[in-house]
């Protein structure tokens, strides 16, 4: 499941280099005059024939020769720093946004505040603000200032839920408008997990969530976060991060309505919720094409709510960046906006099957004319309108200190510590490590 996440989050930090004045792919080489590019991006077949058939269309306007370079998504870290090291930076390339602070820092991605203020194709007001802003940084704090990259896409992090499994125990299907409680979500996965075939075992679970992924909903639900406003205090010492981390572990070791580790060991629970042995799960717009396949019915519901009584989820997000070296930067800067913003190049990656549109018009029009599953797209759009949010690691110069957090998180998740324990024994190596990214990033 990691893997699968990684591919359309981009949450690895890619390691930086200082290089000013490379060579980049772009030229007006052998062309006869036409002028070249580059574009480098990780996806699969479906998504290398979608870029293809949208870049046709802007080479044919812009007299442009357009190379693409795909790798795979656990290729792409290592041969982009390679690129940048080797001095050969694509033209356009992926950025997530946990590297877009290093990249400016190191001279690696080019201000596009300018080019997307004076497009005839951009109109911000019909693009997700979350898309946009998870590319803003003015120096010191992300979400603001200078746009340095434009939205891939958006990817909301959604809750699904399988309809089968509910209507063969007998269970109401839940209400999409009002979310489960913790304690109602309790007993709903408690109903589903089950010994179906009286052999002494369970082979059915309520749940089944990964901790890396499915933390972030329960602590923010909760009232609790990673971090204080201004990103200088880690705060999962709270009460209300505590008593989140502490009831995401007693799923497995209190209420049992999820595989326990050995039963994991066996078979993933990605797997077994691929195979129906699953209630609930999360999907995210990546998950479609495969998920369409399946062989039970499923859904979206708003992820289980804490103390606020509001749900919570992070959105995904990858962005079109454009080397400072660009031998053609104007150019492509035009590339990077017209696939991110074109209604062709749009539609063609939605055609695709793997995004929510980033344009809010055709998102609006998608979830209104599909037929596909899910039925209640309208989920992923009111993530994205309302109560979505960026990753933490997002929002700071480096990942180190999040990921601390999850390096030797199993014994509570085991049930052979408290959570706030751990969290009392963690926050200090977090802290030092969110200290030192800050200070690298001039901050503070």
């Amino acid at each position: 499941m990691k893997s699968r996440i990684l591919a359309a989050v981009g949450v690895v930090a890619l390691a930086s280099a200082t290089i000013t004045g490379c060579s980049s792919g772009g030229d007006t080489g052998d062309s006869g005059g036409t002028d070249t590019l580059t574009f480098m991006f990780r996806g699969a077949d479906a998504e290398k024939a979608a870029y293809t058939a949208a870049i046709e269309e802007f080479e044919k306007t812009h007299d442009v020769d357009v190379k693409i370079i795909m790798t795979t998504a656990d290729e792409y870290s290592t041969k982009l720093k390679a690129a940048i090291t080797g001095r050969q930076i694509p033209d356009v390339f992926y950025v997530d946004p946990g590297s877009v602070q290093a990249y400016v820092k190191t001279g690696i991605i080019k201000d596009l505040t300018e080019a997307v203020e004076s497009s005839d194709v951009v109109n911000l007001d019909n693009v997700w603000d979350y898309g946009i802003d998870s590319y803003r940084f003015d120096g010191e704090l992300m979400g603001q200032g200078p746009i340095y990259a434009m939205p891939k896409d958006v990817g909301p992090f959604s809750f699904g839920y399988n309809k089968t499994m509910f209507e063969a125990a007998g269970i109401p299907l839940p209400d999409i408008d009002t979310p489960y409680t913790w304690d109602e979500f309790v007993a709903i996965s408690q109903q589903l997990t089950q010994d179906l075939d009286g052999d002494g075992k369970v082979d059915q679970w309520g749940t089944g969530l990964n901790v890396t992924w499915n933390l972030q909903p329960f602590v923010w639900s909760n009232g609790g976060d990673w971090l204080n406003e201004d990103r200088t205090e880690v705060t999962v010492t709270d009460p209300e991060f505590a008593e989140a981390l502490q009831f995401f572990a007693d799923l497995s070791t209190e209420y049992e309505v999820t595989p326990s580790a050995g039963d994991a060991q066996t078979l993933d629970t990605y797997q077994r919720w691929m195979q129906g042995q699953i209630g609930f799960f999360p999907v995210a717009p990546w998950d479609i094409p495969t998920y369409e396949t399946l062989d039970f019915e499923w859904d979206l519901l708003p992820y289980p709510v804490g103390a606020t009584g509001e749900p919570a989820t992070w959105i995904g997000t990858l962005g079109f960046a454009v080397a400072e070296s660009s031998k053609n930067a104007d150019l492509a800067s035009e590339l990077a906006i017209y696939l991110s913003v074109d209604p062709t190049a749009q539609q063609a990656l939605v055609d695709a099957g793997i995004q929510v549109p980033t344009l809010i018009d055709m998102a609006d029009e998608w979830v209104a004319a599909s037929t596909l599953p899910p039925n209640n797209k309208q989920e992923f759009l009111d993530i994205l309108k309302d109560y979505g949010r960026a990753l933490p690691a997002n929002t700071t110069y480096s990942a180190e200190w999040y990921d601390e957090l999850f390096k030797n998180i199993q014994p509570v998740l085991d049930g052979d510590q408290t959570a706030a324990d751990y969290l009392e024994e963690v926050q200090p190596r977090m802290q030092e490590m969110l200290d030192k990214a800050n200070a690298e990033a001039g901050i503070g």
